[in-house]
């Protein structure tokens, strides 16, 4: 059976084989979406777009190689006809905000339904820019934060620049460090455990710590990374 000539071509990047292959099935069951080839990380991600000149990227955050931040903004240079759609487990303001920066057509969390999914697809297809609820309220917020200009905001932005942790990686930090369990704080949150453990190795890996008693030995040594998760 044919394609139909108005087919959604699109590359999948993520570096987990399991996770595309359930979104190319996901995806493939819709008659006008045909998913044409699959990345491991960004830079083949690149390489399959200019092989195969599809419709539009779908691309993961955290790759190996190259980002999905620095993959979209490398796309958006070199096929800025392309469509990207950033899919991940992130919801934190720095990577939504980067993403938007470089051109990004759509943000939406790995936790979306289909029909949002499918919706997202062909809203971007269209030309129009396409972003989840919560994604659209961390922008609101991100918005009047910006606007009102406060005191605890530029703290804020002084410790990103320090410690490169996201908004919601501080916010997590905090609970750590005031005794909350993975699934207290995932219930807390409206999160898996699996994506607050994920978030928990990150933060480990920017402080360069190995195990939960050594981040809390960082954080009582270092006064302003106290200070900020206390504020």
């Amino acid at each position: 059976m044919d394609k139909m000539t108005d087919t959604i071509k699109i590359i999948l990047a993520d570096d987990h084989e399991i996770v595309r292959k359930g979104i190319r099935l996901l995806l493939e069951s819709e008659g006008d979406i045909d998913v044409v080839a699959e990345a491991s990380d960004g830079a083949e991600a690149i390489e399959m777009v200019r092989k195969y000149h599809p419709d539009m990227l779908i691309v993961d955050i955290r790759m190996p190689v190259l980002n999905g931040i620095d993959t979209t903004a490398r796309i958006k240079q070199e096929f800025p006809e392309v469509k990207v759609l950033v899919l991940s487990m992130h919801d934190d303001e720095e990577y939504i905000i980067k993403s938007i920066d470089c051109g990004a057509d759509g943000y939406l969390l790995k936790d979306t339904s289909k029909p949002e999914f499918v919706k997202a697809i062909h809203a971007a297809q269209e030309g129009h820019k396409y972003f989840s609820g919560d994604i659209s309220d961390i922008l609101v917020n991100r918005y009047l934060s910006a606007k009102s200009g406060s005191s605890a905001a530029k703290g804020a932005d002084k410790y990103v620049s320090d410690y490169q942790l996201t908004k919601r990686e501080r916010q997590i930090l905090r609970l750590i460090y005031t005794g909350h369990s993975n699934k207290a704080i995932a219930d807390q949150l409206d999160k898996s455990v699996r994506t607050i453990e994920t978030h928990r190795f990150n933060i480990m890996k920017k402080l360069d710590v190995n195990n939960i008693a050594e981040l809390l030995r960082k954080v009582d040594g270092e006064n302003d990374l106290k200070r900020e998760i206390e504020a």
